[in-house]
C-alpha cells in the first residue's frame, strides 16, 4: 500500500513521494548541520569552584567572542556587594558571591545567590561574625577570601575566621555548620585558601592549631575525618593531582610545601620552605610530571611519591616568587606569569629562562596582578585595573586582540586601587567582583 498523509482537517493529502538516494543524502547532511548548530550550546559549562571546573584556570567552552564590541562588552547585570577577595562561582543556573557587610560595630558575612541570566537575587544567607575594629578601616581590605565550592546541590563556604557552612543551593537553608574558631586556635582573618572537594571529603586549609592546619570533613555531615600538620596557613589554595599512580593533595603553607594522601592525611613528602603569606597567593600548578609553585619548578615521580627541585638553584623567596597576587600558567614547555610590578613574562618551563616581557597589559605598580585564563586558541587576561583582555600568547611574544573595561578597581593600596578576585567564566559569560560590586557580562559569539 502506498504511504498516505493526513492533512490538518483529517482529509487525505497527496501521496507521500518516495525519496531518492540523493534526497536521503541531502536529509542526512542537513541533520548533521543541525547537530553542529546544537552542539555548541551543549558545550556550556559551570564554574563551581576556585579557578574553574578542574581548578586549573582553564575555560573550555565553545562559541566565545573573539573581538570585543567597540563600545565594550554587553553588561547583563550588576549589583552592589561588600568587601572580600573571594571569587564568584557559577553553578546550576545561579551565581554566588561571598562578602562581608561592615556596619560598625557589627559585621555580617553574607552569601548572595543570583539568577545567573537575569541577576535577580534569589536568596541571601548572612550571619554575624566577629571582625576586630581594625577591619572597619577600608584600606585594610577585610572580608572573606576563600572562594565557595558547589557540589551536588550544596554550596560550601569558609569565612575569614573559619566559620564553615554547607547550604542548599536552591534555597540557602543550612544543612550543617561548624565554627572552627570555637574548636581550635585560628589566626584572626587567617582562613584565606579556598576549600576543595575530593570524593566524599571537604578539605579546608585554615591553619588551625593544634595539629589541624589541614582538615578533611565529611561533606554530607561536617564530621571531621582527619587532620594534619601544625603549619601556619598561607594564601595559597591547595590542589589535588594524580602523580606516580597516586592521588596527592598539594599544600603550600607558610612553613613548607607538602604532598599528602587526600583520603587519610598521610604525608608523602614535606619540604621546609618559609614564605611570608604576603607572597603566597599563587595556587600550585601541575602538568605532566611538573609541579610549579609560583616561581619554583619541581619534578614529581615514583611510588611512593617523591619530589625533585629543578629551578631556581637558590630557593630564597626573592628567587622563587614570581608574583604575590596571581597564579602563573604552565602551558606545555612554557610558563606565562605576572611578575612583581605587573609585567607579563614568558619563561621556559625546563629552565626558568625568561624569553620575553611586556608592560603593556596593566600599569606598572607594586602589587600588579594579571589572572590568565586559557580559552580555545587564545587567552583571557583579567587585570588588577578591572580590564578584560583577549590575547594570543606564544614563546615569540604577546599580541592583544581586544580589551574592554569591566569593573572599577576599589581596593586602595600604595596610591593605587586594585581588583584582585579572579573572575568566573561560565556559560559564555564572565562574572567579576570588586570590593563594591559584582558584574556579569556576555562573551557569547
Amino acid at each position: 500500500m502506498k504511504d498516505q498523509l493526513f492533512s490538518m482537517d483529517g482529509n487525505f493529502a497527496a501521496e507521500k513521494p518516495k525519496k531518492t538516494t540523493a534526497q536521503f543524502v541531502s536529509l542526512y547532511l542537513s541533520a548533521l548541520f543541525c547537530i553542529a548548530i546544537v552542539i555548541p550550546s551543549a558545550m556550556a559549562a559551570d564554574w563551581p569552584q576556585f579557578r574553574g571546573p578542574h581548578r586549573d584556570g582553564r575555560w573550555d567552552e565553545t562559541g566565545i567572542l573573539q573581538a570585543f564590541p567597540p563600545k565594550g562588552l554587553k553588561i547583563l547585570w550588576r549589583h552592589p556587594v561588600g568587601g572580600g577577595f573571594s571569587s564568584p562561582v557559577v553553578a546550576q543556573g545561579r551565581a554566588f558571591v561571598l562578602d562581608v557587610e561592615l556596619t560598625q560595630p557589627t559585621s555580617r558575612e553574607r552569601l548572595h545567590c543570583y539568577d545567573e541570566k537575569t541577576g535577580k537575587e534569589l536568596w541571601l544567607y548572612s550571619y554575624e561574625e566577629h571582625y576586630s575594629e581594625w577591619t572597619f578601616v577600608p584600606e585594610r581590605g577585610a572580608g572573606p577570601t576563600a572562594t565557595p565550592i558547589v557540589d551536588q546541590g550544596r554550596i560550601y563556604t569558609v569565612g575569614a575566621n573559619g566559620y564553615l557552612h554547607c547550604l542548599n543551593v536552591k534555597n540557602g537553608k543550612v544543612i550543617w555548620e561548624k565554627n572552627l574558631w570555637k574548636e581550635y586556635t585560628i589566626e584572626e582573618m587567617g582562613c584565606r585558601p579556598s576549600p576543595l572537594i575530593e570524593g566524599s571529603l571537604l578539605i579546608v586549609f585554615t591553619g588551625a592549631k593544634p595539629g589541624a592546619t589541614i582538615r578533611a570533613l565529611d561533606k554530607e555531615t561536617g564530621k571531621e575525618v582527619w587532620k594534619a600538620l601544625d603549619d601556619h596557613a598561607s594564601n595559597s589554595s591547595p590542589i589535588v593531582i594524580t602523580s606516580g599512580g597516586r592521588r596527592q593533595l598539594i599544600v603550600w603553607t607558610d612553613n613548607s610545601l607538602v604532598s599528602m594522601d587526600p583520603t587519610t592525611g598521610h604525608v608523602y613528602w614535606r619540604e621546609l620552605m618559609n614564605t611570608s603569606n604576603n607572597d603566597s597567593a599563587a595556587a600550585p600548578v601541575f602538568a605532566e610530571n611538573r609541579l610549579l609553585v609560583s616561581g619554583l619548578m619541581m619534578e614529581l615521580a615514583g611510588d611512593p611519591p617523591t619530589v625533585k627541585f629543578l629551578w631556581p638553584e637558590i630557593r630564597v623567596p626573592t628567587k622563587r616568587i614570581l608574583n604575590n597576587a596571581s597564579t602563573p600558567l604552565l602551558a606545555g614547555e612554557y610558563i606565562y606569569s605576572t611578575k612583581g610590578y605587573g609585567e607579563l613574562v614568558c619563561l621556559e618551563a625546563s629552565t626558568g629562562r625568561q624569553l620575553w616581557a611586556t608592560n603593556s597589559i596593566t600599569k606598572p605598580k607594586n602589587g600588579g596582578s594579571i589572572n590568565i585564563t586559557p580559552q580555545g586558541n587564545g587567552y583571557f587576561l583579567f587585570t588588577d585595573e578591572g580590564n578584560l583582555i583577549h590575547a594570543e600568547l606564544s614563546p615569540t611574544g604577546y599580541r592583544e586582540i581586544s580589551r574592554s573595561h569591566l569593573i572599577d578597581p576599589t581596593w586602595p593600596f600604595s596610591d593605587n586601587k586594585y581588583v584582585y578576585a579572579p573572575p568566573a567564566f561560565a556559560n559564555r559569560r564572565i562574572v567579576a567582583r570588586s570590593e563594591a560590586e559584582v558584574v556579569c557580562a556576555s562573551l557569547e559569539k
